[in-house]
């Protein structure tokens, strides 16, 4: 039997001829079973070592997507039409290919064996590409550190999307989400926000989501993400009154400026009483009161400015293996980076961005919220308040796009033309879009000295919700 040609690597890559061949040989003898099977897994043209395996897979593939007969005859055929038959090997090796595989039960043995090597040889080309960006001195090293781990994980991409969900599975599970919603102890499926009103309406922040909270400047929007990750991380809202790990990555303001401000607004003491000077006794117990509480939180705060997309998603996939993180809030989104797309313009740079947070709530399964501004266009449409609405997302509908929920977060008293002006401390968050859920407003009261946001109760209101 003609032996067919094999590369010449720098050593012995991992693969065995017999399973390729076994493989094959099913293929021809039963293609819409075993091609089926092996496109399931993830098996393609790359996954055999030998060319001339390579050629016949895709022969094979593309006959059958093709709707023509495959045998032994036909295939050799088709070959001879690409000019390619002697090159695999001619009538001899196609023989002893249909000889390998008598039967294609077979095949479920010889496919698990190719996947393997065919994996082998991806990590063995992952560890080389790595190799070589470490000798390039324009590569930035923590891009190295992002794309290296990104690259190892995606070796099973193929293999993961390819998996199906037992049907029976997914409707227990969905069940059991509708009992926690029906059960009077437990309204809530998700983390809780720590915000009667927002946690009524969303029913938590549900894992796998992309939560955007839009505003324009000087709104709050940073105050009430961090207000919510402070109430995650102490267990506000949670039957056991447990904390959840929180990561905040901070690309514009320090962590240091972070946690003076956390702690301000836990004690209700005024940063600006602080600065001056004019620090009472009262004042400085809170204070130490308020650290010592917020000692005991597990928040990551990550403060990298300009933080490719790429090593923010890396970064967060560390927190949840190593610390069970629960919730990770972006601040903000327009001042990421995403290196992939960034010759394409600023608009795909945005949707790169936007599309891998997205991605990364939904690998490591959990809520993430994330900051962005708003256009002037709310402004320019309605100056007596400036109600803001979706399509004033700034530079990218791929944000309305991605996103699970938006809240757009206004302040009345910001426009002395807005009916509710004379209300000083009224926040409106208005949940345009939910996927899952009602939409509506929601309103807070806010004090600006501390920055702090708490539950609006129904007394303050002119009308309850």
């Amino acid at each position: 039997m003609p032996r067919v040609s094999t590369p010449e690597p720098l050593q012995n890559s991992p693969y065995d001829e017999g399973a390729e061949r076994g493989l094959l040989g099913c293929a021809i003898v039963n293609p819409d079973v075993v091609i089926d099977l092996a496109v399931e897994r993830g098996i393609g043209v790359s996954s055999f070592y030998l060319e001339a395996h390579r050629t016949i897979w895709d022969t094979l593939a593309e006959m059958q997507s093709a709707g023509k007969l495959i045998d032994g005859i036909m295939l050799s055929n088709r070959l001879r039409d690409k000019q390619v038959f002697d090159q695999v090997g001619g009538t001899e090796y196609l023989q002893a290919i249909m000889d390998a595989a008598p039967i294609a039960v077979h095949a479920e043995s010889y496919l698990e064996v190719v996947r393997e090597k065919a994996l082998l040889r991806n990590i063995i080309q992952c560890a080389r590409e790595a190799v070589d960006k470490c000798y390039d001195p324009d590569k930035d090293v923590d891009l190295v550190v992002s794309e290296t781990e990104q690259a190892f994980l995606n070796l099973q991409g193929g293999d993961s999307r390819s998996v199906w969900h037992p049907w029976d599975h997914l409707v227990d599970e969905t069940i059991h989400q509708i009992n926690l919603i029906a059960d009077n102890n437990q309204q809530l499926v998700g983390v809780p926000s720590g915000f009667r009103d927002i946690d009524k309406m969303l029913h938590g922040l549900k894992p796998a989501e992309m939560i955007v909270l839009a505003a324009r400047p000087s709104m709050g929007k940073t105050s009430l993400a961090l207000n919510i990750a402070e109430n995650v991380a102490m267990g506000l809202g949670q039957p056991d009154h447990k904390g959840q790990g929180v990561a905040v990555f901070s690309l514009e303001m320090s962590a240091e400026s972070l946690v003076h401000r956390m702690i301000c607004c836990r004690a209700r003491v005024s940063s600006g009483k602080i600065l001056g000077g004019y620090l009472s006794t009262e004042h400085h117990q809170r204070l130490m009161t308020a650290a010592d509480e917020l000692r005991q939180a597990p928040i990551f705060i990550d403060d990298s400015g300009g933080l490719d997309v790429m090593e923010m998603r890396a970064r967060a996939r560390r927190l949840k293996k190593k610390h069970d993180i629960q919730f990770i809030v972006v601040d903000y989104l327009q001042i990421a980076h995403c290196a992939k797309q960034s010759a394409d313009g600023w608009q795909r740079e945005v949707a790169g961005i936007s599309s891998e947070i997205k991605s990364m709530a939904k690998e490591l399964k959990v809520p993430v919220m994330v900051l962005s501004q708003l256009s002037r266009d709310a402004e320019k449409r309605d100056r007596t308040s400036g109600t803001p609405k979706l399509s004033d997302l700034r530079d990218s509908g791929a944000i309305e796009q991605d996103a699970d929920v938006v809240m757009l977060l206004r302040r009345p008293a910001r426009y002395p033309g807005d009916p509710r002006a004379d209300e000083p401390n009224l926040a409106i968050v208005d949940i345009a879009k939910h996927r899952n859920g009602a939409v509506g407003p929601v309103e807070l009261s806010f004090f600006d000295e501390h920055t702090r946001f708490e539950n609006r109760e129904h007394h303050e209101m002119d009308t309850p919700l």
